[in-house]
């Protein structure tokens, strides 16, 4: 067992943010109620392009992230890319070597084995509350995008001037198109 750590009052999470959505945005103003700043770690940052991975670069979800939150007025979070390490037993340890030093609270619902590895490593796990899952997710943000339906109101205005920038669309639409 993993001896306790020094209260901080420092968060953690991590997440993909495929693209960072009003969910988020809200999950995080509820985890700065608790906390004096929050880590957010960008997952699969060494992916983009691709349809079911993430389509924004690393660069582009970390725009969209601190855009959004600068917009509300946020400014005590830090943003670091994470790459995946695909060894289970070595994830935590590498988030914590890209990590600024000093958080002790982590806060996921992803699967329990994310939960497991940090309470493993001495960590106080907190779940969030899902918001509005059947708009705010980043697969059904992605297929209005696609489809063309709405999704501007899902996602922070920044996020939306940022997808635009990008030609975002067109990048969504383009990745279902098949070679054959």
């Amino acid at each position: 067992m993993a001896k306790p750590r020094k209260e901080t009052g420092r968060a953690f999470m991590v997440g993909r943010f495929q693209p960072f959505h009003n969910g988020h945005l809200a999950v995080i103003k509820e985890i700065l109620k608790e906390n004096r700043s929050i880590i957010i770690g960008i997952g699969s940052a060494q992916y983009s392009h691709t349809l079911k991975d993430p389509p924004f670069t690393a660069g582009e979800r970390h725009l969209m992230i601190s855009s959004s939150l600068e917009q509300e007025g946020i400014y005590n979070f830090y943003l670091v890319p994470i790459e995946d390490v695909n060894s289970n037993p070595l994830w935590v340890a590498h988030v914590e070597s890209l990590t600024p030093p000093g958080f002790d609270r982590v806060y996921t619902n992803n699967p329990p084995l994310v939960r497991r590895l940090f309470q493993e490593s001495g960590y106080e796990v907190r779940s969030m509350k899902l918001l509005n899952r059947k708009d705010w997710s980043g697969t059904s943000i992605r297929k209005k995008i696609i489809s063309g339906e709405d999704w501007k109101s899902d996602v922070p205005k920044a996020v939306a001037e940022i997808i635009e920038e990008i030609d975002g669309v067109t990048r969504l639409r383009e990745l279902t198109q098949s070679d054959e």
